[in-house]
């Protein structure tokens, strides 16, 4: 998601600040060369005085929350690093918003994930926020705590909670969609952590990062501020039959590994992204099978080298 908004707010002439803990190169963010466009800030969201630095030397004035632990498994292995970035992380920079008096929007991105497992569905942004387990607690908690700071200390605070993102630029390869087509590129079968049956909201990423954009500017209107808002393209799929989409997109038959072993892990979660539509007037850009045609394309092209 950071690589795509930053592309898209570097075409439209804005002056991008990154704030950049590892350098991963082979990911999207310096294999599109990003790093020649902006300004970069090495250190870690837990690390409340370097971000305080930034948003004063290069005087911020619209923030982009984007940064987390944002893998499940790794949540469960590693609550504390988790809570330390997604919630202390949260914190940090919404109290050096706070601070900063050229600060005019904050935009945090929170999860489907922070509304727990609930029997009523689709989410709708009234859904209480009821995480139970290690990632989607730390959600929870980032959530509630940027609307505290807009409730309390009136800073102008929006949120956004999007379905499972997938798209070009993905490295982390226990995620559904990435395994799926790297396994198939090599001739190999997939492999599926859980039994498949697990139904999510496929969100692209160009559209987020399209639905992240959009917020910022429609946060000239006060009505805006202070809300959360759900975006994803309303299409829920459960894990096979996501997969099946991708290999019929690939036009590839492939055997499929399932293991089964998936915990901590909500079952049945789909959005409601009404609220968007009204109030923002935003719609996504690309069906499912257009952007998993797009995200294909990106992984043909990382592995280009290695398929030859």
């Amino acid at each position: 998601m950071g690589s795509w908004l930053t592309k898209k707010l570097i075409e439209k002439g804005a002056k991008v600040v990154a704030l950049i803990r590892d350098h991963v190169p082979h990911s999207h963010f310096y294999s599109a060369d990003t790093p020649s466009h902006v300004n970069v800030v090495r250190g870690a969201l837990e690390d409340y005085a370097v971000i305080e630095r930034a948003l004063a030397e290069y005087e911020i004035d619209t923030v982009f929350h984007l940064a987390a632990q944002a893998i499940a498994p790794i949540a469960n292995r590693n609550p504390l690093s988790t809570f330390d970035a997604n919630i202390k992380g949260t914190w940090n920079v919404l109290e050096a918003a706070r601070h900063s008096p050229l600060i005019k929007r904050v935009i945090v991105a929170s999860s489907d994930k922070a509304y727990g497992d609930s029997k009523t569905l689709p989410y709708t942004e009234d859904t209480p926020l009821r995480g139970l387990h290690p990632y989607d607690v730390s959600k929870s908690c980032a959530d509630l705590i940027a609307n505290a700071y807009y409730v309390s200390y009136g800073l102008p605070v929006c949120i956004t909670r999007c379905g499972n993102l997938y798209g070009g630029g993905d490295l982390n390869f226990n995620r559904l969609v990435p395994s799926v087509i790297r396994s198939v590129l090599f001739g190999e079968s997939p492999v599926l952590r859980s039994n498949g049956r697990h139904v999510r909201e496929y969100f692209y990423v160009e559209d987020a990062a399209r639905a992240m954009l959009m917020l910022a500017e429609a946060m000239e209107n006060p009505k805006i501020v202070g809300n959360a808002f759900n975006f994803g393209n309303e299409n829920r799929l459960t894990v096979l039959q996501m997969v099946r989409l991708v290999l019929k997109r690939m036009n590839v038959k492939a055997p499929l590994t399932i293991l089964d072993e998936a915990s901590n892990e909500i079952s049945i979660q789909y959005l409601s992204a009404q609220k968007a539509k009204k109030m923002l007037g935003w719609r996504p850009q690309y069906s499912t099978k257009e952007a998993i045609d797009k995200t294909v394309a990106w992984y043909r092209g990382f592995f280009a080298e290695q398929l030859k």
